[in-house]
């Protein structure tokens, strides 16, 4: 099938579908609408967290949708203001609670904080050990870390991150992380991968586009995936839902590829936070 989504193999023995649906930012009230009209189209992964507050909804979503839920990979993240590890506990069954349901398929810490709780994030990642060794989580990973971060787990901790979730687009590659997570089996999700759209304009992109038949953001999705990475796009208008998902019954060459990746800024294409010094916690 054109569009059969590939899966890829996490280092826990458990796989991941390459594409997703994301709802950061997405209203709680059409969450719902979102997430149906993705489960519908035929996404099977759904990627949200505790501070974008829209969990039950997606829980909601999933039980409305008539997909079984053993077919839909989940992910949330702990906020920000649960590192402590009783915090961490509580934030955890919060999560469970508000999607009804009794396991994630992967949780990750959203943020390493390292200027706040004396920077001790291995401690937050010990007790997430503790919700994959009693199944309630799946597979565990991280999302922002930095390199340094990452070596500090493999150094302090005995489970290596499933995935790390982090920005990544044409403007930022963030190769460093990239580089580390592919020689360390830890597979890179890319978040804002459209740069929250502003790459959809840059006239290579809408070049390359033009030339195999496509519209710019399915142009970018498709250099992620062939890279390698896992993405997930949101959107809350059907049409871009749908459009999104067609990203598998198409290649670029070579060349297309490489002009796209060449349009790298480094650090300052970065659109988010830096997670060296990022210290958001929800009042």
């Amino acid at each position: 099938m054109a569009n059969a989504i590939p899966d890829i193999s996490l280092n826990d023995g458990n796989t991941i579908p390459q594409l997703g649906f994301g709802v950061y930012q997405i209203d709680p009230k059409d969450t719902v609408a979102a997430v149906r009209k993705a489960l519908e189209v035929g996404y099977r992964h759904i990627d949200t967290a505790e501070m974008y507050g829209n969990e039950a909804e997606v829980g909601r979503a999933i039980r409305e949708s008539g997909v079984d839920r053993d077919e839909v990979f989940v992910t949330s993240k702990l906020n920000n203001g649960f590192h402590r590890p009783d915090d961490a506990r509580k934030a955890f069954e919060s999560t469970l609670a508000a999607l009804r349901m009794d396991h994630v398929d992967l949780f990750l810490i959203h943020w390493p904080l390292p200027t706040l709780y004396d920077g001790d994030f291995v401690a937050t990642w010990k007790t997430l050990e503790e919700f994959r060794r009693d199944g309630r989580a799946r597979s565990i990973g991280v999302s922002n870390f930095q390199v340094a971060h990452l070596e500090r787990l493999a150094a302090e901790a005995d489970t290596v991150p499933a995935v790390n979730q982090v920005e990544v687009h044409p403007y930022f590659g963030n190769e460093e992380v990239r580089a580390y997570g592919r020689a360390h089996g830890i597979p890179t999700e890319a978040w804002s991968p459209i740069a929250q759209g502003k790459v959809l304009g840059d006239p290579t992109v809408v070049d390359v586009a033009e030339q195999v038949g496509r519209t710019p953001a399915q142009v970018v999705l498709r250099w992620h995936v062939q890279r390698g990475d896992i993405v997930f796009p949101k959107s809350t208008t059907p049409e871009r839902i749908e459009e999104n998902f067609r990203i598998f019954d198409f290649e670029l060459d070579d060349t297309a590829m490489e002009r796209i990746t060449g349009l790298d800024r480094g650090e300052a294409g970065r659109q988010g936070p830096n997670p060296d010094t990022f210290d958001y916690v929800p009042a």
